[in-house]
């Protein structure tokens, strides 16, 4: 294969996607410029909504300025926007607190329903079904939680572990398990000899390739093959604790009324945090090996009561603190554990921003949104709703803005997905209930 269009390592049973680098011009639609990195998507989510209080931006005499939930996203400030007062109007109509409102990037009604689920086909799967010839992998749809199955006024909750849909009424399965990730972004992971490292699969490509690139990108690629092995010995390391301790978590098929039982699957960390770093580091490896374009990660369910062991004296889970009913110490663990989300995600653009494409890095090649089904998690309020986007969209967006659309009588959140679709490529007269993208 000749060096211009060489884009993997190569082993046995594997594929290894190489990052960017100025010695091999990338391959993708329609580049704007020969061997300009291709753009990227991803939507993140966290559950049972914010302190409104404290989250999102204002505008000051030197710009955008951060409210406190977002104060971990300062040094990358120049990299986004903050946007207030988008929402999908459906949410509004009839009952229900959560499941109702789980219609995050479609923007249509989701049925009441306990059986015949029906949402609507997602944005995020819409791109990925435009883009996805130019990768092994359409999109990677990721998580941390299973589904639960109880009813909620007239509603399943299989609602509130979804928020990407490949049909109206099909979630796209996503995966929880780090291993199995990580195994998926290598060719048939199956396939991978448990007592070989990926990096020794592809060391004898590797050598032969350096050969061929200019310093720069030989020390790249040094880099890159570290950063390779150790999130293969974090995910295995994870893998071994949990083994450790007794956890034998099985495989599932998400159905409406209970789950498929199979055979053993690799585990899920017992540490919540080490889980949503592993998941968000698989990702970042999916964008940099151009493995896919775009993602969508569920940091989360709705409903979860999941819980963070570094925050000291916060002992109740997510959702129980979201209905703190303004008692004050609730409250203020609820706004410490909203911050410790933004703090993972930041960590996770952070790596973004230091991964170098060129002119650009993978964070200005990226467009990476961060939202929530709720605002106010106590009042189950989804009048506007939380949205961040962090990237530059490949240089077609200006960063540090604070979009205040609280005002503007057509201020629906799939305006922006229409923007960010075009972005991508896919172009539409109309998506969800809007008829025309949002200006940013």
């Amino acid at each position: 294969m000749s060096l211009s269009r060489r884009q993997f390592l190569r082993g046995s049973g594997v594929l290894l996607g190489l990052p960017w680098m100025e010695s091999i011009a990338a391959q993708g639609p329609k580049p704007a410029a020969q061997g300009s990195a291709p753009r990227r998507l991803a939507v993140c989510f966290t559950g049972n909504g914010v302190n409104p209080h404290h989250w999102g931006a204002k505008a000051g005499p030197g710009g955008m300025e951060l409210l406190k939930t977002l104060s971990p996203l300062e040094p990358l400030k120049p990299k986004v926007n903050v946007f207030k007062g988008l929402w999908n109007p459906t949410t509004v109509e009839g009952e229900g607190g959560h499941y109702p409102k789980m219609n995050v990037l479609s923007g249509l009604k989701v049925k009441k329903t306990t059986t015949d689920v029906e949402v609507g086909t997602t944005m995020d799967q819409l791109v990925a079904a435009h883009c996805g010839r130019y990768t092994p992998v359409p999109s990677v749809v990721l998580g941390t939680e299973r589904p639960s199955y109880s009813t909620d006024s007239g509603f399943t909750s299989i609602y509130s572990a979804y928020i990407s849909w490949s049909s109206p009424t099909t979630p796209a399965p996503k995966e929880i398990f780090p291993q199995q990730a990580f195994d998926q972004l290598f060719d048939d992971g199956s396939r991978r000899r448990r007592d070989k490292s990926i990096l020794d699969l592809v060391l004898r490509d590797a050598q032969s390739l350096k050969g061929r690139l200019s310093g720069r990108d030989r020390q790249k690629l040094d880099e890159y093959l570290h950063s390779v092995r150790e999130l293969e010995q974090r995910v295995e390391k994870a893998e071994t604790l949990r083994q450790a301790q007794g956890g034998n978590p099985v495989a599932w098929t998400p159905t409406v009324k209970s789950p498929t039982l199979g055979r053993p699957q690799p585990g899920i960390p017992a540490n919540s945090e080490e889980h949503l770093r592993l998941m968000f580091d698989i990702m970042l490896l999916a964008f940099q090996m151009d493995r896919t374009r775009v993602a969508t990660f569920m940091m989360n369910n709705d409903l979860s009561n999941m819980r963070f062991p570094s925050l000291e004296g916060v002992q109740a889970g997510i959702h129980e603190l979201s209905h703190h009913a303004n008692d004050d110490k609730r409250l203020a663990d609820y706004q410490r554990v909203n911050e410790h989300q933004v703090r993972l995600w930041a960590e996770f653009l952070a790596k973004m921003q230091a991964t170098n494409e060129g002119e650009r890095s993978l964070l200005d090649n990226s467009m990476i949104l961060l939202t929530s089904s709720l605002m106010d998690g106590n009042a189950h309020d989804s009048r506007e709703l939380p949205v961040v986007m962090a990237g530059l969209g490949g240089g077609s967006i200006k960063g540090g803005r604070f979009h205040d659309l609280s005002a503007d009588a057509n201020r629906k959140l799939c305006r922006l997905h229409l923007a960010m679709m075009d972005r991508m490529g896919l172009r539409m007269d109309h998506f969800g209930d809007a008829e025309n993208a949002l200006a940013i």
